[in-house]
This record gives structure tokens, sequence and C-alpha cells, in this order.
């Protein structure tokens, strides 16, 4: 396997650093901003054919620093310049922007896109229709869009040749440090295998299960634990009462809460709901509530908006908020439509093995359905995609994930988390010899979305000398429905400074609800 030094025409480049244009980010951070030219293809690099790489830094606070943090925060195809320099107080780290991946931006064909969003058992025909609809979407970036344009070269291993560019760049000790979430594991665990003796520290947090993503047909394993989590959500909420989950104020039993909410994903099914311009479907409905189990911040509202939609509890309003949420983040909504064909273009391209048929296909939707009642059917939708998918990455990584890196990494999950299970971490840190496990009994997308004075105090440990837990150690996180945040845990672990300065730069609220 070439070495990323091999495949550049020159010596590396070291970045040159600039201020922000502080249009671009709504901060009061110090940011300074520098691109890096890379090959646009590493298998033929080309110095006429290659890109730039648009990378954002939140400079330390205290100089001189202790060496960058790539970040990566999933998807694929999350904005993580954006993310990165709102979790700069957290984190103070560098990250990347790659090549945007469009099928198209032709309004008529995104409504096509759109309109077309369905379960995989909305009827008799329905896993048939999302099988053609997909081949059509297809066509659309292939023969009607810009797929040809950059398709081949988004792949996860081109990615992680970027990673180790940026590192030859940054002109420090040439060693990787990297932080990725969901996705991100997938890409870390690629980097980390495809460049052992680059890593210094590596913390892998939501894991989720490189073999599956590479080797089959579907994401299988993500969703072992969904439906567990769902069934937790209503346990939490009775033992939360009625003053932090709305629905206990019914008085009924976990189990009659959730048969409720079963039996109005069925009345959705049959009669979906006009949602100020955009109808409430089972594919919306189902999308929405997966979202909310990934943060269990957003777990009371979300016991509001049920107890709205299913009792009738001031519904109108809560119709309306639902309109507005919709519209900005479903997984069908317009403003996620560019996130969605960037996940085309990344999973489906470095998917190895693709249903040779509707048949084959078919079986890959029942095992995702039997896996998961909650989210099996609609996750069907990428699955059709990407078995159709008509690129193949240029270079994707065909080895095993068992390997010695020169230091070890940290992998990270919580106990319940609905979209990477803690089965994933277990699965690959037994891969990566050396390496340390962090299990947060919380309940979220990734520990960062479980606020834990443990976890934080441990990934610091790890961050600054490299320390890892203890073998079959556990960080307890409060109930999630306390409302303990982030913010607190800086106050209990650190102290009111730390507290005030986050407060006062703004840090994301998705990491300080």
């Amino acid at each position: 396997m070439l070495s990323t030094r091999s495949l550049l025409s020159a010596p590396a480049l070291l970045i040159q650093w600039s201020p922000c244009n502080g249009r671009e980010f709504n901060t009061t951070i110090s940011l300074q901003c520098g691109t890096l030219p890379v090959p646009l293809d590493y298998t033929q690099p080309d110095p006429g054919k290659s890109f730039h790489l648009e990378i954002v830094k939140i400079p330390a606070p205290v100089q001189p620093s202790r060496g960058s943090i790539q970040l990566n925060f999933g998807g694929p195809g999350s904005p993580t310049r954006a993310d990165a320099v709102v979790l700069g107080p957290l984190l103070q780290q560098g990250t990347g922007k790659s090549i945007p991946f469009i099928c198209t931006d032709d309004s008529y064909y995104i409504g096509q896109i759109l309109s077309q969003v369905r379960s995989g058992n909305d009827s008799d025909n329905a896993l048939r229709r999302l099988w053609e609809r997909a081949k059509a979407d297809n066509y659309i970036c292939q023969r009607l869009g810009k797929g040809n344009d950059t398709a081949e070269f988004i792949g996860t291993a081109f990615v992680a040749r970027d990673l180790i560019s940026v590192v030859d760049a940054l002109g420090e000790d040439g060693m990787l440090r990297y932080w990725g979430f969901s996705y991100g594991t997938t890409l870390g665990a690629t980097v980390a295998v495809m460049f052992p003796e680059r890593v210094d520290k590596v913390i892998l947090d939501g894991v989720q299960n490189p073999h599956d993503y590479y080797h089959s047909p579907a994401d299988f394993e993500e969703w072992t634990d969904t439906d567990k989590v769902f069934s937790y959500y209503f346990t939490s909420c009775v033992e939360a009462g009625p003053e932090k989950c709305a629905l206990a104020a019914l008085n009924k039993t976990a189990a009659a809460l959730e048969q409720d909410v079963w039996d109005f994903f069925d009345n959705i099914r049959a009669a979906p709901i006009a949602v100020g311009s955009d109808v409430l479907d089972l594919v919306g409905l189902k999308g929405f509530v997966i979202e909310q189990l990934k943060v269990s911040a957003a777990w009371s509202s979300l016991s509001q908006l049920l107890l709205a939609l299913i009792y009738g509890s001031e519904r109108e309003l809560f119709l309306e908020k639902l309109a507005n949420a919709l519209s900005a983040g479903s997984p069908g909504g317009p403003a996620n439509i560019i996130p969605v064909q960037s996940l085309w273009g990344i999973h489906c391209g470095d998917t190895i093995p693709r249903a040779k048929s509707f048949d084959e296909a078919v079986i890959a939707a029942n095992k995702l359905s039997k896996i998961s009642r909650l989210i099996g059917d609609v996750v069907t939708w990428n699955m059709a995609h990407c078995n159709q998918w008509p690129w193949h990455a240029k270079e994707t990584y065909m080895g095993n994930f068992h390997v010695k890196t020169k230091n070890p990494i940290l992998i990270a999950s919580n106990s319940r988390d609905a979209h990477t299970p803690l089965k994933s971490a277990l699965n690959v840190s037994s891969g990566f010899e050396g390496s340390g496990l962090l299990e947060v009994n919380g309940t979220g997308h990734a520990a960062l979305n479980v606020p834990s004075v443990c976890s934080f105090k441990a990934m610091v440990a790890y961050w600054v000398n490299g320390t890892l837990p203890s073998a079959g150690s556990v960080c307890e996180a409060p109930h999630p429905f306390d409302g303990f945040t982030w913010a607190d845990v800086f106050q209990e672990a650190i102290g009111s400074n730390l507290t005030r300065l986050a407060q006062r730069q703004g840090v994301f609220r998705r990491w300080l609800h």
C-alpha cells in the first residue's frame, strides 16, 4: 500500500494560516483558516488534478499546544467545520472540509427525490417501488446531475489519506490525533489500520462496526439496540414522572405508552397528516423519533410532542413546532437533501457487496426489519440506493481491523445507543490490540451526547497523558430526564470559570442542552 508521502510529488507543504472570514462562523472564538492542496485521486496523483482542503483551526488557549486534533462528526457527510467551531471551547482543535458531493441542485429533481421517500412496508408493493425509486435517483445522480465529477474520489480510504496529509502539513510531530463520532469512527478505524505507525491518540465515540460498513449490503449491526432504547424511553419517562416527562401524567405503564405509540404509527401509515407545508407520514415520524432518541436532552420535548400528537393535548401548537422541525432537519426534509446525497456518495461508494437483484435486496430488507421494528423499514431507502449505486470508490480498504497501533486508541460507547450499539464498540475494541474501552452507563448517540463527569475526566486523561480506563470500568451518567448538561459537568469537574467561558463563547447547544 502506498503511503501518503509517496503519493505526493513534493515534500509536504505547510498550511499557511490567516484569520477566518467572520461571516462564515457565528462565534467570538479566534479562528484561523487555511487550505491544503491534496490529490484528487490518490491512486493516480496528478499535480494538475488536485483540490484544496479547507481547514479551520481553533488555537489552544494555552500555547504551545499539545498538538492538533482532527474531527469528524459522522453522517457520513455532516458539516464538520461548523460543528468543530461551536465545540471550540470544549476541544480547541482543527478540522477539515471535504469535497462536496451533490447529485443535483435542480429543484425539480430534488423534488422528485424528496417526494418519494417512504418506508419499505408502506404497502404490498412498497419495497419494490422503493427499489425502483432508488434506481431512478441514481440515474439522476449519474446521467442528469453532477455525480460523475466526484463520486469515485470521496471514499473513506481517500479521506483517511487526507487526514495524514493534514498531519504532515501541520508541521508538528507527524503523529495523528483524531476524534471521530458515528461514521467518523469508521473513518478513524480505517486511518488507524492504514497508518498504525502514525497514531498518537485516537478516540472513536459512538462506534460503527467497520466490518459491517464495508462488507454488508446494509448496516445491520447499527440498529441492534434501537428498539431496546425506544422501550427504555418509556420506562425512564414513567420513572421521571410528569414534571419531567409529559407522558407520565397519563398514569399509564411504560408498556402501555409504547403500545399507544405503535398504534399511532399504524394510523399514520394509513392516514398521513398535513403539517405546515409538509406531510407527516410514517417515514417522517419514525425518522424524527429516531433523531430525538439520539440525544436524551431532547426527550422531555419529545414527550410533549407525542402527548400532543397521540392524545390531542395542544395538538395544533405542536404540529406547528413539528412542521418547523421537519423543515429544518428530518431525514426526508429539504434541509437534509445535501447530507443525504453525501451519505450516498461516500457510503454507497464504499459498499463492497451489492445485491445483484431485487430478490437479494428483499433478503437484506427483511433482515433489517427483524433487527429493528422502529427503523428497519426506514433505512431500506439507503440500502436500496447503495446496492444499485453506479460507482465504486477508487480505493476501498479491503483488509481486516486487527492491528497494533503505535499508541493505543480509546473506544467510547454508551450502554444504550439507538444508532451505534455497545456491541459494535466491543467488536472494534477486540481488533485494536491494547485499546481501551470507555463505557458510559447512559443513553444517547455517542458519549459526547451524554454529559458525565466520569467520562469527561477519562477523556481528558487520555488526551493529556494517554491514560486508558481500567478494563471493565463503567462511567455512570445521570438519568436521561434529569436535564444534566455539559455546563454542569464543567462546574463539577473544573469549576465555574470554564462554565462561564463556555457560556460566553456560545458552545453549541447540541452539547450543552
